[in-house]
C-alpha cells in the first residue's frame, strides 16, 4: 500500500481515496435554473439512493470514500471538475460554466485541511475543466480546448505542472454549442493502458492519433448510448470499470475486452445533469 496521502496523476491506477458531494438542496432545485442545463425536474430522493448506491459500490471496490459536507450550487454534486489532485498538490481550475465558479474554492479548501497543498490556480482570463483533462500517463496530461478550456487555460496548465509533466491540446467539436456542451471526457474514457472507451464521432483525430500510436485498444461507444453516459466509465483499478446502467451495449462491448464492469442507477444523478461516474468522483489517491 503506497505511503502517499495524495496524488492521482492515472485515471486507471487502484483508486484508493475519492472526494464525493451527496446530491442535497442545491442538487433538487437544480431544473429552475434553466442556466444549469438539467433535463427534467429533479427527483432529489431517487438521485440521493443512486449516488449512495455509487459510493457503496465504490467501498465495496476498495476506495475509501470521503464525503463534501458543503453546499455551493447543484453542479457540485460532480466533484471532477473543480480540480486536479496532482503528485504536488491541488490544482484549483476556473469553471467555464458560469454557476461553477467558487466550486473550485470549496474542494481547495477541503484538500488544505488534509494536508494537500496548493499548486497553483489558474487566472483570468484563462478557463479550464476537470472534464477537459485526462491523465494519458503520469507524465501526459491531455486537455480539450472546448467552450469551458480555453486557450489561456490550457497554457496556464502547461506553465503550473512543466516541467514534470507535458500537455497535449486537442480540440472539441462544438457539436450543439453551450446548451449541450461536451468536455473532452464525454468522448473517451481511459480503462487500463491500453484500453479505452470512445466516441468516435464527436472525436478529436489528433488523439485518436495519439492512442494508436501507443496502441491503445478501442472500445467504441454507439450513437444510442452517448446520452445515457456510456461513454462515461470510472476506472477504478485496471481493467475494473463502474458505468451508469442502461448501456448494454457497450457494457458487452468492454466485458468482450476482458474489463470487469459493475453498473449502477443514474438516471436521476447522472443523465439528468449530464454527469456520469467520472463527473461524480474526484480522485484524491490512486496507486
Amino acid at each position: 500500500m503506497s505511503t502517499r496521502t495524495f496524488g492521482a496523476q492515472s485515471m486507471t491506477a487502484p483508486l484508493r481515496e475519492v472526494l464525493v458531494k451527496r446530491p442535497a438542496d442545491a442538487f433538487g432545485a437544480a431544473f429552475d435554473d434553466p442556466a444549469h442545463g438539467y433535463l427534467h425536474p429533479v427527483d432529489l430522493a431517487a438521485a440521493q439512493r443512486e449516488h449512495d448506491a455509487l459510493s457503496a459500490l465504490l467501498a465495496e471496490l476498495g476506495a475509501t470514500v470521503h464525503e463534501l459536507a458543503q453546499e455551493h450550487d447543484p453542479d457540485l454534486t460532480y466533484t471532477f471538475d473543480p480540480v486536479l489532485i496532482t503528485d504536488r498538490g491541488v490544482l484549483p481550475l476556473r469553471p467555464g460554466k458560469p454557476n461553477r465558479v467558487g466550486e473550485e474554492r470549496v474542494i481547495e479548501r477541503w484538500c488544505n485541511a488534509r494536508g494537500i497543498p496548493t499548486l497553483g490556480r489558474i487566472e483570468p482570463p484563462g478557463t479550464a475543466e476537470g472534464g477537459d483533462t485526462f491523465w494519458l500517463d503520469g507524465r501526459t496530461l491531455c486537455v480539450g480546448r472546448t467552450l469551458r478550456t480555453n486557450r489561456s487555460g490550457a497554457a496556464q496548465l502547461q506553465t503550473l505542472l512543466q516541467p514534470e509533466v507535458e500537455v497535449e491540446t486537442f480540440d472539441v467539436p462544438y457539436w450543439k454549442g453551450a446548451g449541450e456542451l461536451i468536455h473532452l471526457m464525454s468522448v473517451i474514457s481511459p480503462i487500463a493502458d491500453d484500453l479505452a472507451v470512445v466516441f468516435l464521432p464527436l472525436f478529436p483525430c489528433g488523439l485518436l492519433e495519439l492512442l494508436q500510436d501507443r496502441k491503445v485498444r478501442l472500445v467504441e461507444v454507439p450513437e444510442e448510448e452517448f446520452l445515457t453516459l456510456g461513454c462515461n466509465v470510472l476506472a477504478v483499478a485496471p481493467g475494473v470499470a463502474v458505468m451508469a446502467e442502461g448501456n448494454p451495449v457497450t457494457r458487452e462491448r468492454l466485458e468482450a475486452a476482458g474489463a470487469d464492469v459493475h453498473v449502477f442507477a443514474a438516471g436521476e444523478v447522472g443523465v439528468n445533469g449530464s454527469g456520469g461516474p467520472t463527473c461524480l468522483t474526484r480522485p484524491i489517491l490512486r496507486g
